[in-house]
């Protein structure tokens, strides 16, 4: 959380394997929330439309207690070499929604990833349990896709909140943020600000 003023900022990360929908996540918010309730998407990709570094969208959610509640949404880039860059995008980071890929031939993509979630949140003193989290199953669409019985009990240890998902042309995006909106909502009033 970051406060400036009367205006408090919560960084969330969508996480996930590569090509899992992430930025894919972020494109759909920025269609269907209206441009005065959301900033510019910032996107840093290769010419393959891939993320390098991350995407970013700010958002105004709300005001509580009399505090202006704005959402800076980020992705990361999925791909096992840009683990350095998934790393430091989580500094400071006060939510995160998993964005895991239903196909079955990303089964292992989607364990080495959230994996790699534990490790890179542990180099900053934060287990994945401590971190408000919501497990979005992605490409619900698709065939040959992972029951999502059996992906939450692989998935989701922690006891998450679920939104199963179609990122393009379907819902889940909305749906998330709004889980994610209420998890963050109920923690700033908890915390007394």
């Amino acid at each position: 959380m970051y406060r400036s003023g009367k205006e408090v900022a919560y960084k969330i990360v969508y996480y996930g394997p590569g090509l899992s929908g992430k930025t894919t996540n972020l494109r759909r918010i920025r269609d269907i929330i209206a441009p005065e309730h959301r900033g510019r998407l910032v996107t840093l990709c290769t010419r393959g439309e891939r993320t390098v570094f991350f995407d970013f969208l700010p958002i105004n959610f709300a005001t509580i207690n009399n505090d202006r509640i704005r959402l800076h949404l980020y992705s990361v880039p999925g791909q096992a070499y840009y683990s350095l860059s998934r790393k430091v995008i989580l500094d400071g980071v006060d939510g995160v929604v998993f964005v895991a890929d239903s196909q079955e031939e990303r089964r292992e993509a989607n364990l080495a990833s959230l994996e790699d979630l534990e490790n890179n949140l542990k180099s900053y003193g934060l287990e994945l349990h401590e971190v408000p989290s919501v497990l979005q199953l992605n490409k619900r669409d698709l065939p040959s896709i992972i029951p999502a019985d059996e992906m939450e009990r692989t998935l989701n240890r922690h006891g998450w909140p679920l939104v199963e998902s179609v990122a393009i042309g379907g819902g889940g995006p909305i749906e998330t943020l709004k889980t994610m909106s209420m998890i963050i909502a109920r923690n700033h009033t908890g915390a007394g600000s």
